[in-house]
């Protein structure tokens, strides 16, 4: 069986899918969610979610998997050990198999539980954002608050 729950947010809607026993994608776009009821997992998770954009979250605690290679499994879970507030460039997140630099970066890209596996926390090796597949500003706007939550600095001001 699968269960789905929407919130609106800060940077849009966003769409909480999952099985029985885990959450296998948390995504950005515009996903069919007729006939999917929610449950109590999806529920929990749109509630963590609200409380990460208040600012009273900073790390979630749920059970999630998704679909992927071993090699992508261990990607994302890696990104879960880039630190709340802080961003680390490919080259870097990369260095301990550098030959895979554009294979981790596509394993990063195929991300299909945004924000929670923190994904947009990887930038550019010149600081600049790339490749985000909820866009960019989504991207710049997660590590704002996040600096801003840590207490690492604004970096934009917001209106």
């Amino acid at each position: 069986m699968k269960y789905a729950s929407n919130i609106e947010s800060p940077i849009g809607k966003i769409t909480i899918l999952a099985d029985y026993d885990c959450v296998y994608a948390i995504t950005f776009s515009d996903e069919d969610t007729n006939g999917l009821s929610e449950s109590e997992l999806t529920k929990n998770v749109s509630q963590q979610l609200t409380a990460y954009f208040r600012g009273d979250l900073k790390h979630f605690s749920f059970p999630m998997k998704q679909k992927g290679t071993e090699f992508q499994q261990g990607v994302w879970q890696n990104l879960l050990n880039i630190p709340f507030g802080e961003t680390t460039s490919y080259a870097k997140f990369s260095a301990h198999h550098p030959l895979a630099i554009r294979a981790i970066a596509a394993a990063n890209g195929k991300n299909n539980i945004a924000i929670v596996i923190p994904c947009h926390r990887v930038i550019g090796s010149n600081g600049k954002l790339v490749g985000y597949a909820g866009g960019l500003w989504r991207k710049q706007w997660l590590l704002q608050h996040e600096r801003e939550i840590s207490k690492q600095g604004q970096t934009a001001l917001k209106f």
